[in-house]
């Protein structure tokens, strides 16, 4: 009879355990539902934060560099002055070039349409495709409705200028999000850092330390990356004779901060405009160097910016891009590479500090304390 008691006071108590982890699992999947829930619903502001950080990081620099020589609050000011005049004064020079590009570019396309057609009248293989496939007709019905959905331009120009003033709102929030970030962000971390056991803590001043280096010598390398593209694109299209060639250069300037494609892309669209020009000898000409140009800048240019200041194998720099650019389109294939950096700095600081955690528990006398990874090695 005892046993037959403790038996059923045995098969409650683990029936009473089992329920317990059963509610605990179920409330860990609700905890984490609500989560990526919240993340999901805050994604514009989380966003938003992340780009400040970002900002913050690339502007520590040349703020602690002016702080030198007078007040953190005006080294400060002057540095995001320039931020905002920078975009500012490059608009101001590529505007009125821009403009005159695409108003001499609308007033010689009947011409260009002229040629076209001339030169499809002459073309036999045309004649023939025309004959099977009635290709002209459909050109015109094409054409036609063009002209009747340029209706809705209103519409479409009202749509563009509230995505304008979004976007000029969220640029000054992340600016002002990044401002408080560089005035207060070194107080925060140097608390939180202090809250930790001493071994902890320079374990995580470090990893900071390398996580800023990575990230502003990063956005430092791909800035002298775009100006050389800028350079040497601008060389060749005024040597060529190209439309507009300091819009032009700018062009692929800008597209270069694109990780892995951006030459590439800006290759296309300048490619593009080559065809109205000295057809097919300007074209011929800046296709090879897009291809010369693009392999000098992927073996020569580029690892000798970048070496000193991430160290990712390239692989992960690709998926880095992929993943980065189907998330966050254009800004997140750029913030790819240094969040890749920065996971890669925190696992190599994290092997290296349970690496020294256990050459300290098992003696001084069985191993030497590993040294942590160097933040550049090439």
């Amino acid at each position: 009879m005892a046993r037959m008691e403790a038996s059923f006071w045995s098969r409650a108590a683990d029936n009473r355990l089992l329920d317990r982890r059963v509610m605990r699992a179920v409330l860990a999947v609700v905890v984490s539902a609500a989560a990526l829930w919240l993340v999901y619903a805050l994604r514009k502001p989380i966003f938003w934060l992340v780009m400040a950080a970002f900002i913050a990081i690339a502007a520590s620099g040349p703020v602690n560099v002016l702080a030198r020589r007078m007040k953190r609050g005006l080294a400060i000011a002057i540095v995001y002055l320039g931020i905002l005049l920078l975009p500012a004064a490059f608009g101001a020079l590529l505007l009125p070039p821009l403009v005159n590009s695409a108003v001499s570019l609308v007033k010689a396309l009947p011409g260009y349409v002229h040629d076209f057609e001339n030169w499809l009248e002459s073309s036999s293989m045309f004649n023939r495709l025309d004959a099977n496939f009635d290709i002209n007709q459909k050109l015109a019905d094409a054409a036609n409705n063009l002209a009747g959905s340029l209706d809705n331009a209103a519409g479409t120009l009202g749509d563009i200028g509230a995505t304008v003033i979004n976007s000029v709102f969220a640029g000054f929030t992340i600016l002002i999000l990044s401002m408080f970030m560089v005035s207060r962000g070194r107080g925060w971390v140097d608390a939180w850092i202090k809250r930790h056991p001493a071994h902890e803590a320079a374990m995580l001043e470090r990893t900071a330390g390398r996580i800023a280096g990575a990230v502003s010598g990063y956005i430092g390398g791909a800035i002298a990356q775009a100006f050389v593209a800028f350079v040497a694109s601008f060389i060749v299209l005024a040597a060529i004779g190209a439309p507009s060639p300091l819009v032009l250069a700018a062009i692929v300037g800008a597209f270069d901060v694109i990780p892995m494609v951006g030459s590439t892309l800006a290759g296309v669209l300048v490619g593009v405009v080559m065809i109205f020009g000295d057809f097919p000898l300007d074209l011929i000409i800046w296709a090879i160097f897009v291809i010369a140009y693009q392999q000098f800048e992927n073996y020569v240019i580029q690892p000798q910016i970048q070496k000193r200041a991430i160290a990712v194998e390239p692989f992960v720099v690709l998926v880095a891009v992929l993943f980065g650019g189907t998330l966050m389109g254009v800004v997140g294939a750029i913030l790819a590479i240094p969040v890749a950096a920065t996971i890669q700095i925190i696992l190599q600081e994290l092997k290296s500090f349970r690496q020294a955690l256990a050459s300290e528990q098992s003696g001084p006398g069985d191993a030497e304390p590993p040294s942590a990874e160097p933040a550049n090695a090439t």
